[in-house]
């Protein structure tokens, strides 16, 4: 018997309530949650938890990550300065499957403040659901890396 996937989930303050409520959704769903914090709504600073999931996926420890933070922005930066990591801010669940089909983004980033929890869990189990197309859009994704030095 396999081992059900690992995804670790973080937030920062902003994100924390709904970070909890989609956690139990990933758990719901058979996934093995690492949730690497913010535990309050205690102000906290998001590159804080964006470094731990980024880090995972970086290191293939995890094939995929979630991020929250008010509008998603901040945590998709910092997550972003990982190699390899392709960290998609999605505010529908449209925008989060061509993030998956068109980018084969690895770290979902959700804009807290604006999102309700149906919606929220959409766009996850959205992201989760859809596969990466490859095809023309693996040429693409390949040139995001820089060539190294």
């Amino acid at each position: 018997m396999s081992q059900p996937e690992r995804i670790p989930i973080g937030s920062d303050h902003a994100g924390f309530e709904l970070k909890e409520k989609l956690e139990a959704v990933l758990t719901g769903l058979g996934y093995a949650v690492d949730d690497v914090g913010t535990h309050s709504t205690s102000s906290t600073d998001y590159p804080d938890y964006a470094h731990p999931v980024a880090a995972q996926v970086e290191q293939g420890r995890a094939k995929r990550g979630i991020l929250l933070c008010g509008t998603g922005l901040g945590m998709s930066y910092a997550a972003n300065r990982h190699h390899g990591v392709r960290a998609a801010v999605a505010w529908s669940p449209e925008v989060a499957a061509l993030s998956r089909q068109h980018n084969d983004s690895n770290v979902l980033v959700l804009p807290a403040r604006f999102l309700s929890e149906t919606e929220a869990t959409k766009i996850l189990t959205t992201w989760l659901a859809t596969p990466f197309e490859g095809g023309r859009h693996e040429t693409r994704v390949k040139k995001i890396e820089p060539e190294a030095p």
